[in-house]
């Protein structure tokens, strides 16, 4: 398997025990780091991601995601041009629920060629993407 994009909720998922689709994403995040997948985001989602996690499980939470899974995963920084076409599509889709991280993320993932992403958020399979969950 190729290189996986890793999504905020994929992330939220497996860092809380409480959360609907926990025991899904620990299971497909163990069989990505046994065959050594690469796993790749945006700058974007580490952002949302470290405000989720602080606004719901504290600031330990970030700082273990930090420490631990952060440094497993291959970040490509969104650019100014990025950002505007993704703002662009944003507006374009006239989606209220779509956010600007997730068309950034689209575009990240369409340019780079991922294949598979690792996420729980229904907007992915909307936007037709093979999910590592369904694997």
């Amino acid at each position: 398997m190729n290189r996986v994009f890793i999504d905020t909720s994929a992330v939220l998922a497996l860092l809380n025990p409480d959360d609907a689709h926990h025991d899904r994403a620990r299971r497909s995040f163990e069989t990505l780091r046994s065959k050594e997948v690469p796993l790749v985001t945006t700058s974007y989602v580490l952002v949302e991601t470290y405000a989720l996690l602080s606004r719901r499980m504290g600031l330990e939470a970030v700082q273990a995601f930090r420490t631990t899974m952060a440094p497993l995963i291959e970040v490509v920084w969104v650019d100014e041009e990025v950002h505007e076409s993704g703002l662009d599509l944003l507006l374009e889709r006239n989606q209220r629920r779509l956010s600007l991280v997730d068309v950034v993320s689209f575009l990240t993932i369409h340019e780079n060629r991922i294949e598979r992403v690792f996420a729980f958020d229904r907007h992915f399979d909307q936007e037709g993407f093979a999910r590592v969950s369904e694997v």
